[in-house]
């Protein structure tokens, strides 16, 4: 694909970087008048709407390094009522690893459209086996019903949709049950699914972590009394797994022959985009303590790392960070997907804008997010239009990596509350949590989070895990008069989802923004494949332009607002 005639004129070829310069005039007087005029609010409303869940990570004092990162939370329409189902990832016991007990079952709730939730996960059988990490959405047999893909420490599992609210674990068919390496399965964490072919068949990425075995994780002492949870350098690192989807129900683990098991980290998260616009999925990787990963997708066939060349393997200064939840869309409306993820106090959550030239800059200090990120510790993230003024935001659940009673500094919190960044449209982000309301300001440890509209009000909501807590549900209640729309692609010659299908929408003022379809957002979490913007005050949408997978192109023109809108790919 040829980028430049899919961005028109709002990304002209002098632009390298930063935001359109047409809108770095926005001054700073509008910026904080649009902040006071429609403040970015939220109510957490999980326990009067029935979600009730609290993620088991069976804590021990031999301080198992699995106990810390438990998370996965998927927002997603499992039986085609039009409305978002909840599905929560859990523990298990240790040292067995097994679910002994219903306490650390996985959990589906299905939306009542009132507001409410009903846990269906005997009905549906999707409780899970094993211990828990992170799960990833995605129809990888092109049926119309979402599946599930759960990451695990123990074996990976893959639950078919079978379209009358149950599932199937159809793993041993598949292949899935989770790659070797040394003779032993490795350590999951999270997953994506995207067609990195273009043959319109959803393929699967697993992030895999370290070399762990329970009850043998080192003894990192504190001080002679307290014995912690050790620091990453402690475990060896292992490959990703790259699995290609046959067609048939079965999958093929292609991960050297595509050159993806080359590299070795310490995998947390996975985001999918097309950053330099040659119609192919490429992958970031956000690494824990080891450099990140960018493979650029050689023509469906081949991967090359890339991230030092591209400006976004390191930290500002040089040195690998801690990275956890990643998003990569695009922040600054010029068409390009950027990069933002999440890390440890002290080392701030960098923010690469695409240039459009084959790599990024780093703008995490101009954009004020290295000051107002540096003493934070964050979890799973999002880049979304919270408050439908036409420019995303961005989110991030925030808690320090261990509890306090293993943090030799007096002044660390373990639990912390959670963070939203107001986009001020001059390429600057404003912290406008204090102003989120009073259920926003509460403190845990945050893990996982899934962004979607669960109640249809244009809206994005947002699910957040709580490691040894209840999982909390933040209903969107930001009061302002900005339209929105909800766009649900399905595709035809594409994959089902039309993950990967890229959307540029113009408004009648003009302006114009771009999306795509994903469902691999944040840590170990699966968001809602439908596309949302806001609108500010534009009533009407001159035109949609859709870039699918399979190269198709199409246009609609005047779209009404305020609603959801089903595109289906056109049958060429």
């Amino acid at each position: 694909m040829d980028r430049r005639k899919f961005l028109g004129k709002a990304a002209g070829a002098g632009l390298l970087c930063m935001w359109p310069q047409n809108l770095l005039r926005a001054s700073a007087e509008q910026a904080s008048t649009a902040t006071a005029a429609s403040p970015i609010r939220f109510e957490e409303i999980a326990a009067k709407s029935g979600l009730h869940f609290i993620t088991a990570n069976c804590p021990t004092t031999n301080k198992n390094q699995i106990e810390t990162l438990v998370a996965g939370v998927a927002l997603f329409d499992y039986d085609h009522d039009g409305y978002l189902d909840i599905y929560l990832v859990n523990g298990a016991a240790i040292p067995s690893l097994q679910k002994d007990s219903p306490q650390y079952w996985n959990r589906l709730f299905h939306n009542n459209h009132d507001g409410t939730f009903t846990d269906v996960t005997e009905k549906a059988g999707v409780a899970g086996t094993g211990y828990g990490m992170g799960v990833a959405v995605g129809d990888y047999d092109n049926d119309g019903w979402p599946d599930l893909f759960v990451a695990n420490v123990t074996g990976n599992q893959l639950f078919h949709n079978n379209g009358d609210g149950t599932f199937t674990d159809v793993t041993a068919k598949a292949g899935l049950g989770g790659a070797f390496l040394d003779g032993k399965k490795m350590w999951s964490v999270s997953a994506g699914w995207f067609d990195y072919n273009n043959d319109g068949l959803l393929d699967l990425f697993v992030v895999n972590y370290c070399k762990w075995e329970v009850n043998k994780d080192p003894v990192c002492a504190l001080n002679s009394d307290v014995r912690g949870y050790c620091h990453p350098k402690f475990y060896a690192p292992l490959h990703n797994t790259l699995y290609r989807n046959n067609g048939d129900g079965t999958f093929t683990d292609v991960s050297e022959a595509t050159g993806i098991a080359e590299h070795m980290g310490k995998g947390m998260s996975v985001a999918f985009a097309d950053y330099d616009g040659d119609g192919f999925l490429d992958i970031f990787v956000a690494n824990d303590t080891t450099r990140n990963f960018l493979f650029h997708n050689i023509g469906g066939k081949k991967f090359e790392e890339i991230g030092v060349e591209a400006g976004v393997a390191y930290g500002a200064h040089g040195t690998a960070l801690s990275g956890m939840g990643l998003d990569f869309r695009d922040v600054n409306n010029d068409g390009r997907p950027d990069l933002w993820h999440t890390a440890i106090e002290h080392e701030t959550f960098p923010l690469y804008i695409n240039r459009g030239a084959g790599n990024f800059y780093d703008m995490t200090a101009s954009s004020g997010l290295a000051l107002a990120t540096g003493n934070m510790s964050g979890w799973g993230n999002g880049i979304y239009d919270l408050d439908n003024d036409g420019w995303k935001d961005l989110f991030v659940a925030r808690s320090n990596v261990v509890d306090n009673i293993n943090i030799p500094f007096p002044n660390r919190r373990y639990p912390e509350p959670n963070s939203i960044f107001r986009n001020l449209h001059n390429g600057k982000f404003e912290d406008v949590s204090t102003a989120a309301g009073p259920d926003f300001q509460l403190e845990a440890p945050h893990r996982g989070v899934a962004f979607g509209d669960f109640n249809n009000d244009g809206r994005v909501d947002m699910v957040v895990s709580v490691l040894g807590g209840s999982a909390k549900l933040f209903r969107n209640i930001s009061d302002n008069n900005h339209h929105w729309i909800l766009l649900n692609l399905v595709g035809t010659k594409s994959n089902r989802m039309a993950i990967g299908a890229q959307i540029r929408i113009t408004t009648e003022d003009g302006n114009r923004q771009w999306n795509h379809v994903t469902t691999a957002v944040g840590y170990a979490s699966s968001s809602d494949s439908r596309v949302h913007f806001g609108l500010g005050a534009n009533r009407r949408i001159k035109e949609i332009q859709i870039h699918w997978p399979s190269g198709i192109r199409q246009e609609i023109h005047n779209a009404e607002v305020d609603r959801a809108m089903t595109i289906e790919e056109p049958r060429q």
